[in-house]
């Protein structure tokens, strides 16, 4: 009879996000993440051969579940009103960049999972980005958006806003409201 297996993916997966975004892609290993969890490192080699496995599979898992919540949002109302939603979506989920990055650390020619992962991570990351453009195309439609804008500049400003650093403390809410209001209306006073 088969051993019960001492951790679930969901913990697994959560410890590797941890350790990933706090120590890096490199630094990563399966001793602290076994420590971590409290197992050998060898009952997480049962399921995976090598780092670049678990951590695809990690990716997919997140990737994935960005995705689904993305599509369960709200996507009636006008322009303005999806736009709030999608700002907030994206402040909820800011870690998601860091870790959309890690891709680009893993190498290609490892194991076959790895290549499978990194391919399902690349339509991933374009269905991604259709739907943000399918977006954008909607202000233009609104006439909200200006029609010269390339779509590139405006979904790399919209991605980027997670980057930008609060470096005096600005409470949350009113830096996702600035950010709202200068992606909106520009930082220019009109009058």
């Amino acid at each position: 009879m088969a051993r019960e297996r001492k951790f679930t993916d969901e913990r697994l997966f959560q410890v590797t996000k941890q350790l990933i975004i706090s120590e890096g892609y490199e630094a990563f290993t399966f001793s602290k993440l076994a420590a971590i969890l409290q197992v050998s490192r060898g009952s997480i080699y049962k399921y995976y051969e090598n780092k670049d496995e678990l951590i695809s599979e990690f990716l997919m898992f997140e990737m994935n579940r960005f995705l689904t919540n993305f599509n369960n949002l709200e996507k009636t109302g006008d322009f303005q009103m999806q736009f709030n939603d999608l700002i907030d979506f994206i402040f909820e989920h800011s870690n998601i960049y860091e870790v959309v990055e890690i891709i680009n650390q893993i190498p290609g020619n490892t194991t076959k999972r790895v290549e499978n992962n990194k391919s399902k991570l690349s339509e991933y990351h374009v269905d991604m980005y259709e739907q943000f453009q399918g977006f954008i195309e909607l202000g233009r439609k609104e006439k909200v958006i200006k029609s010269h804008l390339p779509t590139s500049v405006i979904l790399g400003m919209i991605f980027q806003i997670i980057a930008i650093p609060n470096h005096y403390g600005i409470p949350q809410a009113d830096w996702v409201t600035s950010i709202k209001e200068i992606l909106s209306y520009g930082m220019f006073d009109k009058d």
